[in-house]
């Protein structure tokens, strides 16, 4: 496989896995970043979303990293 596809594939898995948990953890916590207008709640969970793509980004790169460095 292509080096630059699998570093895209395994980026967006990442983010969009992070995205999900966040998502999760949000809703269960009372954050909806889906409710209707810009209330405390919506923004809490849209940035609680954007920090669990973050992370789950960071740890994609890292699991990608760890694993080149043993094949090497």
């Amino acid at each position: 496989m292509n080096p630059l596809l699998a570093e895209g594939l395994t980026d967006a898995v990442g983010f969009v896995g992070g995205v999900l948990v966040a998502y999760g953890l949000g809703t269960l916590f009372g954050f909806d970043p889906m409710a209707a207008g810009y209330e405390g709640s919506a923004i809490g969970g849209i940035l609680l979303a954007g920090l669990g793509g973050g992370v789950g980004l960071q740890v994609a790169r890292r699991v990608r990293a760890s694993r080149k460095k043993k094949e090497d």
